[in-house]
This record gives C-alpha cells, sequence and structure tokens, in this order.
C-alpha cells in the first residue's frame, strides 16, 4: 500500500493512494470508460496509464466520455 499523494484533479486538491494513473482510474471508480488524462500539461496514452507514476503535486486533468442523445 503506497502512501497518499496530494494531486490537483481537474483543479482541486485531492488526497489519493493511487501510484499510477491506471490505479488513480480506478480509485475513481472510472474502469471501463472512455477517458482521456492530462499529466502536468501532457496528453498520456492509455496505453502508458499502468507505468505513469503519480507524484505529489502533479496536476492532473482527467475527461471522461458521457453518452446520451
Amino acid at each position: 500500500m503506497t502512501d497518499r499523494l496530494s494531486i490537483r484533479l481537474n483543479g482541486e486538491t485531492r488526497e489519493v493512494r493511487a501510484a499510477t494513473l491506471s490505479e488513480l482510474v480506478e480509485e475513481l471508480g472510472l474502469s471501463g470508460r472512455m477517458i482521456a488524462i492530462e499529466r502536468n500539461l501532457e496528453v498520456v496514452p492509455k496505453s502508458l496509464y499502468a507505468e505513469t507514476e503519480l507524484a505529489d503535486g502533479d496536476r492532473i486533468e482527467l475527461v471522461h466520455m458521457i453518452g446520451g442523445g
């Protein structure tokens, strides 16, 4: 288990246990959804979520697609 990190998620400070972007997606309950993530002003390809480590102070912008008509 990792210590909690303080990150900025969509402009708000948030404490998380996740160590990687894929763990963050799971912690937020967004697994299986279509999402896009930017970490510190760089878009991260989904194929790199599992190996992209979070650090204290990271700025994360996360959007998920919502279907509807």
